[in-house]
């Protein structure tokens, strides 16, 4: 059981590291947790001389935790508005408008 545990918690680990590099927004939490979870699980189902592998899940889940943290709360995204394609669709439309009145 303690080996399941290790191997998920590594898995979710990887899979919130993912979370966390691309643009998910805060999804990548729960695949933390989950870890975090798992991690602490594996470390309560070891003996003191296999502690040492869940110990490190755990560090490391918990400072990429700390990275989406960090990246949901100071990072914003935000969308510019692009007037000159705008005014190109507008003139484009004019034209078309105008080729159409020509016929």
């Amino acid at each position: 059981m303690r080996k399941l545990f290790n191997i998920l918690a590594v898995v979710f680990a990887a899979l919130g590291l993912v979370f966390a590099i691309l643009p998910m927004g805060s999804i990548a939490f729960l695949p933390i947790i989950l870890a975090i979870i798992l991690a602490l699980l594996a470390m309560w189902k070891s003996n003191d001389s296999q502690k040492k592998f869940p110990k490190w899940v755990l560090i490391i889940s918990m400072a990429i935790l700390l990275l989406v943290t960090v990246k949901v709360v100071f990072v914003k995204d935000k969308v510019v508005v692009d007037e000159q394609f705008m005014q190109e669709n507008v003139d484009s439309k004019s034209e078309a408008q105008q080729e159409l009145e020509g016929l």
